[in-house]
């Protein structure tokens, strides 16, 4: 080792102490902690001079520091039973050796490191008074499905079409747990005007049309809520559109790039659309938004898989005995429930040249559009009514419209 790199550790060292030391003296009133910056300059010099020296040399000071440490923790514990500086200062020791061969890993860890220390306060104040205990199950199990479950699938089709993957139908279940804690989280920080739409786009991974049933039950109930409501059930369209992309292009992605462009016009025209009624509501001040205990339904995340491992299994069945025509079928009749279940479907279609079959692109994708808006613009009229129908049936409209044209345009 040159002195030129010799010198880079020990500064790298040096700075790694002085920062965190800087900040936990700053958390802390004058003579109530026992190691503030000078305390933690000189432990990250300690280490980087003695992991020069050796390994022998460098375990010695860890463990006088450790000895250190027990001591002064039995001095502080009866006022202050907390651990954090005591390993705070062992990690500094630490971080300088690392530092000696590492520089710019050593001091990026330092960094996260301090920046942990200083939002002390912000995070006791998440984890004891903000974050609720259902939520916390909540973020446990998309931890588990996505970290735990999600490894231990098999990436290989395992039905006898070799169409079913169980690794990617779960990832879809995790997309959806995923989706479901943004928006619960989006629920809680945003205000009224903003609180109901994005209820409503957030509920759209899950079901547009369930969200479009009951919002026309809420613009039923409370007229005054109507265009609001209207919009919170346009937005989980806009959602499902989203979802149905992305099953798309994890399933079919020549004919994902077929089509963006259409489905990109449909979601900004069905976009203004729900801006405006937004902008010509009037919101009571005596409105609450209630959010709901769960983030997310695992049933309905389940639910949606299951359906979308049937839709697939039923359209290879299909295509086996009658062609793309089977399959067509299929994604036609699911799309008249969800769009993005249907998409799959339509994947199962002839994969030769998909990016240039005009059956694919206008009978699989614009005909799955239209079935799914007129299944949800007789819902709005069955359920919410007139007004409120007539609002849904704008929206998709501009919809449908949106991606024809987009698709003439481009010569389809």
């Amino acid at each position: 080792m040159n002195w030129d790199e010799s010198s880079l550790g020990l500064l790298t060292a040096l700075s790694i102490g002085f920062l965190i030391g800087t900040v936990r003296e700053r958390l802390h009133r004058p003579g109530a902690m026992k190691a503030g910056v000078r305390t933690h300059v000189i432990v990250a010099l300690t280490g980087a001079i003695t992991f020069g020296m050796g390994t022998p040399f460098f375990i010695t000071a860890l463990l006088v520091t450790g000895f250190m440490m027990t001591i002064g923790y039995h001095q502080s514990a009866p006022k202050d039973p907390g651990m954090t500086g005591e390993f705070t200062l062992f990690l500094t020791m630490v971080l300088a050796g690392l530092a000696t061969t590492q520089a710019s890993r050593a001091t990026a860890i330092g960094v996260m490191v301090a920046g942990l220390l200083l939002v002390k306060k912000p995070l006791h104040k998440f984890s004891q008074e903000i974050l609720t205990e259902h939520e916390l199950e909540d973020a446990l199990m998309l931890f588990a499905s996505a970290l735990v479950v999600l490894p231990l699938l098999p990436t290989a089709p395992i039905d006898p079409w070799h169409a079913l993957n169980p690794y990617a139908m779960w990832k879809i279940v995790v997309l959806i747990m995923g989706v479901g804690m943004l928006g619960h989280v989006c629920m809680r920080v945003a205000d009224v005007r903003w609180g109901l739409p994005l209820a409503g786009f957030f509920s759209g991974f899950i079901s547009s049309t369930a969200a479009v049933a009951e919002y026309g039950h809420k613009a039923h109930d409370k007229p005054a809520f109507e265009s609001m409501a209207s919009a919170a059930a346009l937005l989980s369209v806009l959602s499902s559109l989203m979802l149905f992309t992305l099953v798309l292009a994890a399933s079919a992605p020549e004919l994902l790039r077929s089509v963006a462009w259409p489905l990109v016009a449909a979601g900004i025209a069905l976009s203004l659309v729900a801006a405006y009624f937004i902008q010509h509501t009037e919101i009571p001040d005596s409105f609450q938004l209630t959010s709901a205990k769960h983030a997310f339904k695992t049933t309905h995340a389940l639910m949606i898989a299951t359906t979308i491992s049937a839709v697939i299994l039923c359209a290879a069945w299909l295509k086996s005995y009658f062609g793309d025509s089977g399959a067509f079928a299929t994604s036609v009749i699911v799309g008249l429930v969800e769009i993005h279940a249907a998409a799959v479907g339509i994947s199962q279609l002839s994969h030769s040249d998909l990016a240039q079959s005009a059956f694919a692109r206008w009978g699989g994708v614009i005909a799955i559009l239209a079935s799914s808006a007129m299944s949800k613009i007789f819902l709005a009229y069955f359920i919410g009514g007139l007004r409120y129908g007539h609002r849904i049936a704008i929206g998709l409209a501009s919809l449908l419209g949106a991606a024809i044209l987009c698709m003439l345009g481009l010569g389809g």
